[in-house]
């Protein structure tokens, strides 16, 4: 089980868990990352990879806002 707390500024953490029935089970990523001011990203999503890009997504909006990133 991951625990945002023990995450660093600058650090991620991500596991991958299985949901749903048996016959249509579906795996999915839990992903957390602590920018560099201490906030925290967290999603779910079917990959690693589209994790990753909404992480970027969210920092760019937050750069767009004139936010601390």
């Amino acid at each position: 089980m991951l625990d945002p707390k023990n995450l660093k500024p600058g650090e991620e953490q991500y596991e991958e868990f299985e949901n749903g029935p048996s016959c249509r089970r579906k795996t999915y990523v839990q992903y957390d990352y602590r920018d560099m001011h201490g906030e925290l990203f967290s999603c779910v999503k079917p990959t690693l990879g589209i994790c990753r890009a909404a992480k970027e997504t969210w920092l760019s909006a937050r750069m767009l806002k004139g936010e601390k990133v």
